[in-house]
């Protein structure tokens, strides 16, 4: 069993430096912490996400003759990492705590989705098949945020017990509409459907441009943050909160033997739970963050969506922070600009700006749903994944 990650070594008696030794406030997920006075809470808080890592072992994905992920998975692994958050929020609360001795049968319905067996329903199996069927993307091949979470907001249709919609929004813009149609039954208009919102961003051009940082903060401090998926260059990496001037994250650079958790009654699958668990968090300035990633959020309820939503425009859009994205009610009209006006939009835009040049909307002939990312997002083309 790995009960450390790289980057600690837990031979030497000293302390993990994984939060720094201040009365700085810590956001995890949406909750605040004191950074000295806190510290076990915060370790615990960490501990108790779902950690998915590389793994070693597996049965043959598709028809390749790959047994592991390393090298190519960690991206994947942070997609399992997000929706695996949304699913303990979900069906177990944001304050639910793990423990080795956990055993309750909702977590470990979570637990064993995520392993790396074909009938699991969000396995690195099914996530990659899906990717290779449905986003031109072959076994072995990286991921961007984008299409991780369009592979993901395919794969929730297909599992009727984890109960989540998942809403990917494109072109920079939450159209609160689509959003709604998506959630609510027609026949039963009181009813919701919890959401998942995934919301891919382009922050810079070959870094985060400052003026986002208390923008990206922001989105650590709101009621259903279940983190971002991005990483550094090179490296896919799952932030789950901040400390002062750098983002706190789980690492799936880590090889782990595949393996079952089952019920949970065994020795072995006790030791595999614990493998799916981090106690320590690692940071990274904002600065040096690779400036292609998704913020994602929980809406258990119509509520609690109209609430983000109203704290999208307070906080991220209304307050002294660069908006991050843009909130609207329904999403404008198609509009194809002439071959002059893209022309000079993308001479005299900024690397936000010109990233967007192409919007979803301009694609014709094309129902919004079915897009396929890499038509919309080259954002994957910066993100790389190595070993």
């Amino acid at each position: 069993m790995l009960d450390a990650y790289v980057g600690y070594d837990l031979s030497i008696a000293t302390e993990p430096d994984d939060i720094p030794k201040t009365n700085d406030t810590v956001w995890i997920l949406g909750k605040q912490y004191n950074a000295s006075e806190d510290l076990e809470a915060i370790r615990q808080d960490v501990q108790s996400r779902l950690w998915c890592t590389y793994r070693k072992g597996f049965v043959p994905i598709g028809n390749t003759q790959l047994t592991t992920d390393k090298g190519w998975g960690c991206m994947l692994r942070c997609g399992q990492m997000v929706l695996a958050q949304a699913l303990i929020q979900l069906h177990l609360g944001r304050d639910w705590v793990w423990e080795a001795e956990t055993r309750d049968d909702l977590y470990l319905n979570i637990v064993n989705r995520f392993e790396d067996t074909k009938q699991a329903p969000f396995s690195l199996h099914q996530i990659a098949l899906m990717g290779d069927s449905s986003e031109e993307k072959r076994v072995g091949e990286w991921f961007g945020p984008n299409t991780v979470a369009q592979v993901l907001k395919k794969l929730v249709k297909f599992d009727d017990w984890c109960r989540l919609v998942i809403h990917v929004a494109l072109d920079n813009t939450v159209a609160t509409d689509e959003i709604v149609e998506q959630c609510v039954d027609k026949k039963e208009p009181d009813a919701w459907k919890p959401l998942l919102l995934i919301i891919p961003l382009r922050l810079g051009l070959s870094e985060v441009n400052p003026i986002y940082i208390e923008g990206l903060k922001k989105c650590f401090q709101l009621p259903g943050s279940c983190g971002m998926i991005g990483g550094r260059p090179n490296q896919a990496l799952y932030f789950i909160g901040y400390v002062g001037e750098e983002a706190l994250y789980l690492d799936p650079h880590t090889v782990q033997r595949v393996g079952t958790i089952g019920s949970k009654q065994e020795p072995t699958e006790q030791e595999q739970d614990e493998t799916f668990h981090q106690r320590y968090a690692s940071r990274i300035s904002f600065t040096s963050m690779d400036p292609s990633l998704a913020v994602c959020f929980l809406c258990v309820s119509r509520l609690q969506f109209d609430q983000l939503v109203a704290r999208f425009n307070d906080s991220l859009n209304g307050g002294s922070s660069q908006a991050l994205f843009e909130v609207t009610k329904t999403r404008q009209a198609p509009w194809t600009p002439t071959t002059a006006s893209s022309a000079s939009s993308r001479k005299n835009s900024g690397p936000t700006e010109a990233f967007n040049v192409i919007s979803a909307t301009e694609i014709p002939n094309e129902e919004f749903e079915e897009v396929e990312p890499r038509s919309l997002d080259d954002s994957d083309e910066e993100f790389e994944i190595i070993a």
